[in-house]
């Protein structure tokens, strides 16, 4: 979405005469969400999904009338994985949108270029992607997995099943590295050994030194938190070396961006991942949401993501909030989360954490399996341990930072 200096200057003048404009009015306006999610730019394999779940959420929501009885508007930006862009479009989705709540972000870059932003123009913020835990912010809620709910069930059963030795490959930035530093942490209570850790940044597309690095240090395992369109090169390579199939790999970033239904079989059957959501989860609540999404979509649609589930379920709580209070204004719907609401979803039931505004959600590990994702075992109702360590939002509801788990 591109909005022209006459658009921007078009929506201050009509909130402007908003303002004089009668009660009634005021509560049959639409309800707004803003959305900023990359679209173009190299991290569009994971934006696209996000975008096409909350264009479901919202349109199965207006089916239903909306709510409170007043149609819900959604308005989609395309920041293009620039961070300029994401700064420019929070500025202008706070002001010209006035949103009643704000979906964006898919790396923590964005997420730390919004939040303040948002923070500032009041704006509530719902941060739905998998991350690397630790804000701890009054005005955002995060309904994606942290590295506390999944790492360590993915370490345990990769060194019970493939050995004690793993040699790590990840992007090189938050998620990655603190993603790493909890491997490393697990592997060695497990009595296992991390031979290596390499980090690469997100736009590195030949990885033949590192796949011949790893075939000389002969690790049981790979651990990969690799991310994006440029690192499914690894995976590729990886292949063309003869190395699928001889080491395990396992990772909680693979299928994130769709890599197990863009890489054939033969490059990626038998990957090992730990997620929230998975599309063969063989619950009710997934079965009508599947089949609702595929006639939105088409049955052709590709594989519906963890980071898709995540904006949903957090669309669908914060609607559950909006009705509880009654209201769709912000401080209304923070106290009606902040009770612990909670609900059946797709992938599970899902519950605000009110001390860190996380979610308290199931995670699965599965297997790759022809474009598919296997389950194999579930953990029920995990809490996010790494961000509680520091974050205490009903003891210090003012706090605004971002803490790191030292290790």
């Amino acid at each position: 979405m591109t909005m022209t200096r006459r658009h921007v200057l078009g929506a201050f003048g009509a909130a402007g005469l908003s303002t004089l404009a009668s009660p009634l009015l005021a509560k049959t306006r639409p309800i707004t969400i803003s959305a900023l999610y990359d679209l173009s730019g190299g991290l569009e394999v994971y934006g696209q999904p996000i975008v096409d779940t909350l264009k479901f959420a919202v349109a199965q929501q207006n089916e239903k009338g909306g709510l409170l009885g007043r149609e819900i508007d959604l308005k989609v930006y395309d920041p293009q994985s620039n961070m300029q862009l994401y700064s420019q479009f929070a500025r202008q989705a706070a002001l010209a949108d006035a949103p009643d709540v704000v979906f964006a972000g898919i790396t923590s870059s964005s997420r730390e270029v919004v939040r303040p932003i948002l923070r500032q123009f009041n704006r509530l913020y719902f941060y739905a992607n998998q991350y690397e835990g630790g804000v701890c912010d009054r005005n955002m809620f995060a309904t994606g997995v942290t590295p506390g709910q999944t790492v360590d069930k993915l370490v345990e059963y990769s060194l019970r099943n493939f050995g004690k030795k793993v040699y790590i490959v990840a992007a090189d930035y938050n998620y990655g590295q603190i993603v790493a530093d909890w491997v490393r942490k697990y592997t060695q209570q497990g009595g296992g050994e991390v031979l290596e850790v390499e980090f690469f940044p997100l736009d590195v597309t030949d990885f033949k030194t590192s796949i011949s690095k790893i075939q000389s240090a002969r690790p049981d395992y790979v651990w990969s938190a690799l991310v994006g369109g440029a690192h499914i090169s690894f995976y590729r390579q990886w292949q063309a070396a003869g190395m699928h199939g001889k080491i395990a790999l396992s990772s909680t970033t693979f299928a994130g961006g769709n890599e197990h239904v863009v890489l054939t079989p033969e490059e990626c059957n038998g990957f090992m991942v730990c997620q929230n959501y998975l599309q063969e989860l063989a619950t009710p609540e997934n079965a009508r949401f599947v089949e609702a999404f595929h006639k939105m979509y088409g049955a052709d649609y590709p594989y519906i993501t963890e980071l898709g589930m995540g904006a949903y379920q957090g669309f669908l709580l914060w609607a559950a909030a909006v009705e509880k209070a009654g209201s769709a204004e912000r401080m209304p719907v923070i106290e009606a989360l902040e009770t612990g609401l909670s609900l059946a979803a797709p992938s599970g039931q899902v519950t605000i954490d009110p001390q860190t505004h996380h979610t308290i959600m199931d995670v699965h590990i599965a297997r790759v399996e022809n474009g598919g994702l296997i389950p194999v075992q579930t953990f029920a109702q995990q809490a996010p341990v790494d961000t509680a360590v520091s974050c205490n939002l009903r003891e210090h509801p003012g706090d605004t930072q971002q803490y790191v788990v030292k290790f």
